[in-house]
């Protein structure tokens, strides 16, 4: 199989989406949200395209739930119960990104979080931070939470306005790399993202 990036993060709406499109975009890769949560006013797979990654490029989510909450919960509201075993990597077709919904502890089901389903993958994880007040604890309890189930990580995205200090004691605390910062865009489209994106990571650390 061709490589595989799993995209988390320490929070719901922290950039984990733009971070996730841009990277797809730029590496050409597939792109995949397994589980989708809220459907009224459109999907993370949307997003993406409209952040330039072509629909042929974007699969199918393997859970889609109209609730917007915590999977667990949507899928209970929504009187869907999700198979585990749905949630198995596709196995061939290219590079692929992979986005999970808000952060590392978020459940799926009552007994399965979303850190145990990326260590049942096996593959590297880029943790999305964002550079505001509160990031370092968030940080460096998610790259615990990783690490205590032998996730691998390829390393910390930050997203916003630059805060040096923070960003270089999650890396250092955390003892992981820091891949670069992507800021917050205005506007943000397909040819602002992939100019950012460009300026601001190393491509060939996700190669």
């Amino acid at each position: 199989m061709s490589k595989t990036i799993i995209v988390t993060g320490t929070d719901t709406d922290i950039g984990k989406t733009v971070f996730a499109a841009g990277l797809a975009a730029a590496l050409g890769a597939r792109y995949w949200k397994p589980v989708q949560s809220g459907l009224l006013d459109g999907t993370d797979a949307d997003r993406v395209e409209a952040l330039g990654v072509p629909r042929t490029h974007i699969l199918p989510e393997a859970c889609r739930l109209a609730t917007p909450c915590s999977p667990h919960l949507a899928a209970e509201i929504d009187g869907i119960a999700i198979d585990p075993d749905t949630l198995a990597l596709p196995t061939n077709g290219g590079a692929l990104v992979v986005e999970g919904a808000g952060g590392v502890l978020v459940p799926v089901t009552r007994t399965l979080l979303f850190a145990d389903v990326f260590a049942r993958w096996n593959q590297p994880v880029v943790l999305v931070a964002r550079t505001g007040l509160g990031t370092i604890n968030h940080s460096l309890l998610s790259i615990e939470a990783l690490r205590a189930r032998g996730v691998p990580i390829l390393g910390v995205a930050f997203v916003g306005e630059p805060v040096e200090d923070s960003e270089a004691i999650v890396a250092t605390l955390g003892k992981v790399r820091r891949l670069g910062r992507l800021p917050r865009l205005d506007p943000l489209n397909a040819e602002t993202l992939a100019a950012a994106f460009k300026d601001s990571f190393d491509l060939e650390i996700f190669r």
